[in-house]
């Protein structure tokens, strides 16, 4: 049976997360507590990549990037840049819909520590690549992180030493449905802006590379 785009709401398969879902539920009972899906355009043309949900963003409110530093950023430059309608208020109920752009990570459950272990992505990454194979229009992927990075690789058939992730590079690869550009960015964590090691000039660099290479 193939795999579908998006887990269960109870997928069993990373007992750690598990375990960590469970007790987050004791916790935390109002949040979404479970896998979190993708969200955006099912037409997309270019795919964000994140690494995990945030405990107290996607984890708490069901979306991607929504809820925490990372989401504010990230929804305030996809709206800078065309890729977003509605106005971003850091809850999945504010109305923000995507213009040709999907997001998604690469393990859909929040790990403990915001640390996925490679056995738990290597276990999610069928769910990567049969979100990849759902859009059939995609021509460019974000990374945001290395970790993202490598396991977007892997789920295009890649090994490691493909492309080497720097902030700003791109890599021109084959995906299921065609060519695909691949663009790297540092996470845009608090940590990562707080440090300087991403700035939002940085950030709007990359978007405006990826636009230009849609045409948009």
């Amino acid at each position: 049976m193939p795999v579908p785009p998006e887990p269960p709401l109870d997928c069993p398969l990373c007992p750690r997360l598990v375990a960590f879902r469970e007790a987050n539920a004791t916790a935390y009972p109002t949040f979404f507590n479970a896998p979190v899906p993708s969200f955006g355009d099912p037409d997309a043309e270019f795919l964000i990549v994140g690494l995990a949900p945030g405990l107290k963003g996607a984890n708490q409110t069901g979306r991607p990037f929504t809820g925490d530093y990372a989401g504010d950023l990230l929804y305030a430059t996809l709206e800078k840049h065309g890729f977003s309608r509605g106005t971003y208020a850091a809850h999945a109920g504010d109305g923000v819909t995507l213009d040709g752009a999907m997001i998604t990570n690469a393990v859909r459950c929040v790990p403990p520590q915001n640390k996925p272990e490679t056995v738990e992505a290597n276990q999610c990454r069928p769910y990567l690549e049969a979100r990849i194979a759902a859009l059939p229009r995609l021509k460019a992927i974000l990374a945001l992180g290395k970790i993202a990075h490598d396991n977007t690789l892997k789920t295009l058939g890649y090994k490691l030493n493909a492309a080497t992730f720097a902030h700003g590079a791109e890599a021109d690869l084959d995906g299921p449905h065609g060519p695909v550009r691949l663009f790297d960015s540092y996470h845009c964590s608090r940590y990562n802006t707080n440090t300087g090691r991403l700035t939002v000039a940085m950030f709007d660099d990359v978007f405006d590379a990826i636009r230009s290479w849609l045409g948009r």
